[in-house]
């Protein structure tokens, strides 16, 4: 683009599209905004704005999937629970990874980790009465966010910014002895952050989580992705860092579709610490006629969601964790080239007057990885994501993520090669030429 795009033009297209507050936007509102400025400019945008892999899905798991279809699975149902293959292969994959010992009845296939955690909170918003608010440590995937209102559950958040370390231990214990938390959700490593929760944090919350008997919801989308440390050797420390260390009353959520690039296919599973799967809550008894966490997890709320996850899909996953266990299939070194991309793109950030949000994990910056966080000087939300999209940057600001600082998250996965890094550089000196006008 030699000259950004008019700022009448993208007002117009804002209104054609409904949008009041370009703040406000979701993740695809403000995608299809970017499209369609993208067409009216005629030239093509950087793309940060979406999460989706770019590198190609796993063929272990492709042909998996492909024998399962030949052999027939698509005419019949699958468990609500998962096939036993995949029960098995992901337990081996649990310990070899994250070095936690979980049994394979408590590990149950989700369309995607997207329905493993709105079934999650839905359920422990149900386990006892009064315990009916579900926390989120921020910044997070927006889309969790929404959950609990679209399920009419009550939510609160606070942003992780200024609470690490012991810090963190005070700001959670100021929510949990109030004694309406159910549950917390976080990720780790954070999207769109990419901070990365130390051990004494996890510790933190493990504690807290089994004294005032809180539930906490892990996302691992983006599992062994801290490439400061080579966790790609299984069974071999350092492992992926988890808070099932110093709790029993967890959830972890794992999704093939970073991990293997598998996203099209809506394949998860939600790992239920042994304890907490066979505990009993009167509550559930009361209301379901069966008072087990993980009986209740699979038969009433999974079942009626959607009677399972797509059968071919759990070979397709089991194949590629059983492949990864046994050393025949290296994901790491596969997911090391995000590392790379966020590497050369925050140099591009950084060379023309941005600077990283989220930018240590205590006294160490942050991993080069799927995500990262800039902002550009003093820029509010609503003025720097304007002036990017005028001239043809993608991005979604911070404050839909729950976060409190001002800035955007930048997504590494569709910078694929030289082209894509120049456009990115043309873009931003032009962005900084709008803003100093």
């Amino acid at each position: 683009m030699k000259q950004a795009l008019s700022n009448d033009i993208l007002l117009a297209q804002m209104q054609e599209m409904g949008i009041d507050d370009i703040s406000r936007t979701t993740i695809r509102q403000c995608s299809m905004l970017g499209a369609a400025l993208e067409e009216r400019a005629g030239e093509k945008f950087s793309h940060l704005e979406f999460g989706v892999p770019g590198i190609p899905a796993c063929r272990i798991g492709i042909e998996a999937q492909k024998k399962a279809l030949d052999e027939g699975i698509p005419s019949i149902y699958p468990s609500v629970q998962g096939i036993p293959e995949l029960k098995r292969n992901a337990a081996r994959f649990v310990k070899a990874f994250i070095d936690v010992d979980i049994n394979p009845k408590g590990i149950v296939p989700t369309v995607g980790s997207m329905q493993g955690s709105m079934t999650s909170i839905l359920e422990c918003s149900q386990l006892q009465p009064g315990k009916d608010t579900i926390l989120y440590i921020c910044p997070g995937f927006s889309a969790h966010g929404r959950q609990p209102d679209i399920l009419g559950i009550k939510n609160v958040t606070f942003d992780i910014y200024e609470y690490r370390a012991e810090k963190l231990r005070d700001k959670l214990e100021s929510y949990f002895k109030q004694g309406n938390i159910a549950a917390v959700l976080y990720s780790n490593p954070n999207n769109p952050a990419w901070i990365c929760l130390t051990e004494e944090e996890l510790q933190i919350i493990g504690e807290l989580a089994t004294k005032y008997d809180v539930i906490v919801l892990e996302d691992m989308a983006y599992l062994c992705m801290d490439f400061r440390k080579d966790m790609s050797v299984p069974f071999q420390p350092p492992f992926q860092s988890t808070v099932a260390h110093y709790t029993d009353n967890y959830v972890m959520l794992l999704s093939a579709s970073k991990i293997f690039s598998y996203a099209g296919e809506r394949i998860a599973m939600v790992c239920i610490s042994d304890k907490l799967y066979s505990r009993e809550y009167p509550a559930l008894k009361k209301k379901w006629g069966i008072g087990g966490f993980g009986d209740n997890f699979i038969l009433n709320y999974l079942y009626v969601n959607t009677s399972g996850a797509g059968h071919s899909a759990q070979y397709a996953f089991s194949a590629m964790m059983e492949a990864a266990v046994e050393g025949r299939y290296d994901f790491v070194k596969e997911l090391r080239n995000y590392g790379l991309r966020a590497h050369r793109s925050r140099q591009i950030f950084e060379d023309n007057g941005f600077h990283l949000v989220y930018d240590k994990d205590m006294e160490q910056t942050i991993s080069d990885g799927f995500f990262y966080t800039v902002g550009y000087k003093d820029l509010g939300n609503r003025e720097l994501l304007a002036a990017l999209l005028r001239c043809g940057v993608i991005a979604i600001p911070l404050n839909t993520t729950g976060s409190g600082q001002s800035g955007i998250r930048v997504c590494v996965s569709r910078l694929l090669d030289d082209r894509d890094f120049e456009l990115l550089d043309q873009h931003l000196k032009l962005f900084v030429k709008l803003v100093s006008e």
